[in-house]
């Protein structure tokens, strides 16, 4: 129990993969005593009252469900300032009555943010990606800033940060810059890790807890090998590699598949099903990795993570957004393979596969990353760096 009982307010966006990483620290902070609310979507809230927080509803424009989002970085961007707009009158309505002691929020949620400021509550982002750093604005902003509609967009950014209540009104420091964080994210997966402001961001790592209770998957008896192969939750449409996949691994002496296939893609379309691999919609993947030793994943910062955290090798496989970076970044650390989609053909799966796990170098270093991600304190640390908030 900790010595003062608070009001934490979480903010989220109904995004599956923003979700789940923070999830265990909301559960500690319930166990530790806390009244914790989380705002978010009505179609998440199934694994939000599941950690035992108030489910505080608020309905999001983002388009998460058909996972329609533009190809425009700008116009993607625009739909979550659009959301915050529309979100803030909600999260008034259920908080201005009712003020957190201390709000915590998605890097999506940009609402929270907002709400914080003008009540003069503490706020503290929880980050399920890599954050900026020295150098960021020139390395990478300013080459969004250039692109069509960026001006209008940050023009609007503005006006509603002026009309807010926000009392941080720069749009880069306010969209970028938050005042602290915790990023959930081995800080082997920052980009310049050593340009990172340490006095507001911490690295906690992957924050996970005990989910014997909830998520099982025994490895398979006799199984000399385990193979899991899943593009986490949303670009999950891929018939035609997880074809190439069956090629590339069923049947193969001494391995046993998982193959999670999401809730877009139909198993008749994959064709006869080899005895060594079994085909799901969803598996506990943590789960799953901890018994594996491979890893096909499309490089989402939750896949990735989860890959390092249980020492797995991968072959990283990236579909969108910062898939590719992450991707690339992980074959710098010198624990997986990169092949896109286009090659993904069933003989680069295999031989790719067969490099991997012959490789000793590959080995060590997954290793050790494994021991520098447990080390980095993860739910206890984060819900312990948010009770010092509390002051």
């Amino acid at each position: 129990m900790s010595p003062r009982r608070a009001h934490i307010a979480m903010v989220g966006i109904p995004a599956v993969s923003h979700v789940l990483p923070s999830l265990e620290i909301v559960r500690e902070l319930v166990a530790r005593g806390h009244r914790v609310t989380y705002a978010n979507d009505p179609a998440v809230a199934g694994l939000i009252t599941a950690t035992g927080a108030e489910f505080v509803p608020y309905g999001s424009v983002l388009p998460v469900a058909g996972n329609d989002w533009p190809d425009d970085p700008i116009a993607a961007m625009g739909i979550f300032l659009d959301d915050a707009v529309q979100a803030l009158q909600q999260l008034r309505a259920a908080y201005d009555q009712d003020r957190a002691d201390l709000y915590l929020y998605d890097i999506g949620a940009y609402a929270a943010r907002a709400l914080a400021e003008s009540q003069g509550r503490p706020v503290l982002q929880l980050s399920p990606t890599f954050v900026a750093w020295d150098g960021y604005d020139e390395d990478m902003a300013a080459q969004l800033w250039r692109l069509p509609g960026a001006d209008a967009y940050r023009t609007k950014f503005a006006q509603w940060l002026a009309v807010s209540g926000a009392s941080t009104t720069d749009v880069d420091v306010f969209s970028g810059r938050p005042a602290r964080a915790l990023a959930m994210i081995p800080r082997a997966m920052q980009p310049h890790a050593d340009q990172v402001d340490t006095d507001v961001v911490t690295f906690v790592g992957p924050c996970f807890g005990s989910r014997a209770d909830r998520d099982t998957w025994t490895r398979p008896a006799g199984a000399e090998n385990v193979l899991l192969i899943s593009l986490g939750s949303a670009y999950t449409n891929q018939p035609e590699l997880y074809r190439q996949g069956l090629a590339a691994y069923g049947n193969l002496a001494g391995w046993h598949v998982v193959l999670q296939i999401g809730k877009h893609t139909d198993p008749g379309e994959l064709g006869d099903i080899p005895a060594n691999v079994e085909v799901h919609s969803w598996v506990p993947q943590l789960t799953v990795l901890e018994q594996a030793d491979a890893f096909v994943t499309h490089a989402g910062m939750g896949g990735s993570s989860e890959g390092l955290y249980t020492g797995v090798p991968m072959i990283a496989v990236p579909q969108a957004a910062e898939q590719f970076m992450n991707a690339d970044r992980l074959v710098a650390l010198g624990v997986a393979r990169r092949i896109d989609t286009a090659q993904a053909t069933a003989v680069a799966l295999r031989t790719a596969l067969t490099e991997l796990v012959a490789d000793e170098d590959v080995a060590r270093r997954s290793a050790q990353l494994r021991t520098e991600a447990r080390a980095e304190g993860g739910t206890a640390r984060a819900a312990g760096l948010i009770e010092e908030m509390l002051g």
